[in-house]
């Protein structure tokens, strides 16, 4: 991370802007761990549906979500899990993206908000959202695919403002 957070430093400079310095000290509160193993097919067809290309590469191709706002994405020449560069956004952003999805969804508030180890994916996949989605039926409740990746993004970019800390797609 030292180099990313280098980078990120740089970069913020070079636009004008302070340096991150919002890293809190590591403590025992719950961390955000999510697995991502339903099919992305429905979230993929509802971000096409409500969000602009632009807004869809932006919720998709992070790898880093930071606690500040940020105009554009930040690409740094460093690998990360996925891709041979590392995307930088702003939980802000992501956060207002999700919310129009979330709204469009119609998803309910009552889905766990305050994720630890793998809270929404046990929710999602292990009985508990189908149960709720029964006594509470909805647009949500049509897909829970597609509900699961609403709410992940929902509340990992709820998570990153909540703590002030950054969150890594890994």
């Amino acid at each position: 991370m030292g180099a990313i957070a280098k980078g990120l430093d740089a970069e913020l400079a070079r636009r004008g802007l302070p340096p991150y310095t919002g890293v809190p000290e590591r403590d025992s509160g719950s961390g955000f761990e999510e697995k991502l193993s339903p099919s992305m097919i429905g979230f993929d067809a509802l971000c096409r549906s409500r969000l602009t290309p632009a807004e869809r590469d932006l919720i998709g191709d992070w790898s880093v979500l930071v606690p500040v706002s940020l105009d554009e994405e930040i690409r740094l020449p460093i690998g990360s899990a996925y891709t041979d560069e590392t995307v930088i956004v702003g939980a802000p952003q992501i956060l207002a993206l999700a919310e129009r999805l979330a709204e469009a969804l119609e998803l309910p508030a009552e889905i766990p908000d305050e994720p630890g180890n793998l809270a929404l994916t046990f929710w999602f996949l292990e009985g508990e959202a189908e149960e709720f989605a029964a006594a509470r039926p909805g647009r949500w409740a049509e897909d829970l695919d597609t509900a699961f990746y609403v709410a992940l993004y929902l509340r990992a970019a709820q998570h990153c403002l909540r703590r002030g800390c950054p969150l890594t797609f890994s």
